[in-house]
């Protein structure tokens, strides 16, 4: 692919500039699309267990590309679909570390982690412990953004915050209540209602509790 890894566009600072707000969207949209097709329309599904920026290819357009299937499984209905732990740090549900159960939710975890990269402009690693710690009551939105780019606009806001919502929805520790990546194309891809409030003003919290 004509740009390389997503990986490798979020780190430097011109790629980064020239991945403005409008195609880190597309970027998390097209993801989301090839991984509810990977789990919901093959059969038997794939999950692809390394999801990372690192595996996301980029074309000329931007256009994202799921690579690197090396790990994959397909997920098979008559068994329990034990596995050895695979896949990059950072981005790995915590379930695997002890239950070793491959389903399609650790997909949806890693995703989350990608969908806040995109946006930060770097892993969210510290990110996830403050909201482990402080229930990100205090953490602003807009400070967590890469800075890197101009303020969003109106529109760009409204597809950030839904964003934003939908991956922290994404990381959720218990896998039963994240959503399914079928449930999370879909809503990427709808109109996105008007902001409950100042966007300067939205904090992590917020976003958690608007978590369904």
């Amino acid at each position: 692919m004509e740009r390389g890894s997503l990986a490798s566009i979020l780190s430097g600072n011109e790629g980064a500039v020239e991945l403005d707000w409008v195609k880190r969207m597309r970027v998390i949209r097209g993801v989301a699309h090839a991984l509810s097709y990977m789990h919901h329309d093959r059969i038997p599904p794939i999950v692809h267990r390394d999801l990372s920026s690192k595996n996301i290819l980029l074309g000329f357009e931007f256009e994202a590309r799921v690579s690197d299937f090396g790990t994959a499984r397909l997920l098979n209905p008559d068994s329990s679909n034990w596995s050895i732990l695979a896949g990059t740090y950072g981005y790995v549900a915590p379930e695997l570390a002890y239950t070793m159960r491959v389903t399609e939710k650790c997909d949806v975890y890693s995703f989350g982690v990608v969908a806040l990269e995109v946006t930060m402009g770097r892993h969210p690693r510290d990110l996830t412990l403050w909201l482990a710690t402080s229930g990100g009551q205090d953490i602003l939105l807009m400070d967590v953004l890469d800075q890197r780019l101009p303020p969003p606009t109106l529109q760009e806001m409204k597809d950030l915050v839904s964003t934003a919502t939908l991956a922290l929805t994404c990381l959720h520790a218990n896998p039963q209540s994240r959503p399914s990546m079928q449930h999370v194309s879909q809503e990427l891809s709808t109109s996105k209602a008007p902001l409950l409030g100042a966007f300067h003003m939205i904090t992590l919290g917020q976003l958690l509790d608007a978590r369904t």
